[in-house]
């Protein structure tokens, strides 16, 4: 296939291009800059220089592939606290991506999140990828793609575990945490930190994009959750011996001024099933879950 990929130099985009790549696929990447078009080409793909927000060349792009995998989201508006900005960025290249596929059976991949899930109201149970809202920040973009599939698109959703962790992620949300464990120094978790994270590995993360682009069905949702949950406290206990630091537990009252934006990521409990993805795909992670990828050292590297 010729597969076009919005978000293809970022974090995720760095180990799917090589996997698609590798399976023998042809890759057209978005680069907003001469920086990402030649980070893409190093990866061996072809660049496209344009802006999530240049609209027909989403759709040209998108009529003239094979199919789409979209990975980017503006979280420079997003940090910005342009939370509606950012959604509806998202929405707006999603239906454009659409407009160039209609009718033509071809796949289209979305991202959304397992955190949604827990936001949703999901509690005392692990979510699963048959759990669905009808609105909220980043569902409603979830709910788009898959209604695509009635438009004759191959539409799928990838929902990411927040911590999708490896030596390629730079930004996440498992770097920011050790970032608050190095200034405030000590680790910290909430209460007693049996609140869980579902995580997954980035090189696995991009397994089952490939998946996904290759044999998802029209309208499905998927998770990219290798570890279901792991209890907070574990992760800051990670975090500790690798800085060798003390590890506290803190008030919900102090999350804020300890995490900063991650406050109250850091105290959501968000158990979450992958067993339907892997029956469905036969997806099967096989990279190191997040405390052995922990234990490996490399976030800790200077």
């Amino acid at each position: 296939m010729r597969v076009f990929i919005t978000g293809a130099s970022g974090h995720l985009g760095s180990a799917v291009v090589p996997a698609l790549l590798s399976a023998g696929h042809e890759v057209v990447g978005l680069a907003r800059s001469d920086t990402s078009a030649a980070a893409i080409e190093k990866l061996g793909a072809e660049a496209r220089r344009g802006e999530l927000s240049d609209l027909d060349m989403l759709s040209a792009e998108a009529a003239a592939s094979d199919g789409i995998i979209h990975l980017a989201f503006r979280h420079d508006l997003m940090l910005n606290g342009d939370l509606a900005g950012a959604a509806k960025a998202d929405l707006d290249a999603l239906q454009a991506l659409a407009d160039g596929l209609d009718g033509s059976g071809k796949p289209l991949v979305g991202t959304s999140g397992t955190a949604m899930l827990a936001m949703g109201g999901i509690v005392g149970r692990p979510g699963t990828e048959r759990d669905t809202f009808p609105s909220g920040y980043r569902i409603d973009a979830e709910n788009l793609v898959a209604g695509f599939a009635s438009r004759g698109v191959r539409s799928s959703i990838v929902r990411l575990a927040p911590t999708v962790h490896s030596s390629l992620d730079r930004y996440g949300f498992i770097t920011a945490i050790i970032a608050a464990a190095r200034q405030n120094g000590y680790a910290a978790y909430v209460g007693e930190g049996t609140n869980r994270w579902p995580a997954v590995h980035t090189l696995d993360a991009a397994e089952l994009y490939r998946l996904a682009l290759e044999k998802a069905p029209a309208g499905a949702r998927l998770h990219a959750a290798a570890d279901e949950g792991v209890p907070f406290q574990q992760i800051a206990a990670a975090i500790g011996r690798n800085l060798d630091i003390p590890v506290r537990s803190i008030g919900p009252d102090e999350a804020d001024n300890y995490f900063g934006f991650l406050g109250s990521f850091a105290q959501m409990d968000n158990p979450t099933s992958s067993a339907l993805t892997r029956e469905l795909l036969g997806w099967s992670p096989v990279h190191p879950g997040l405390i052995a990828d922990l234990d490996e050292g490399h976030y800790f590297q200077a």
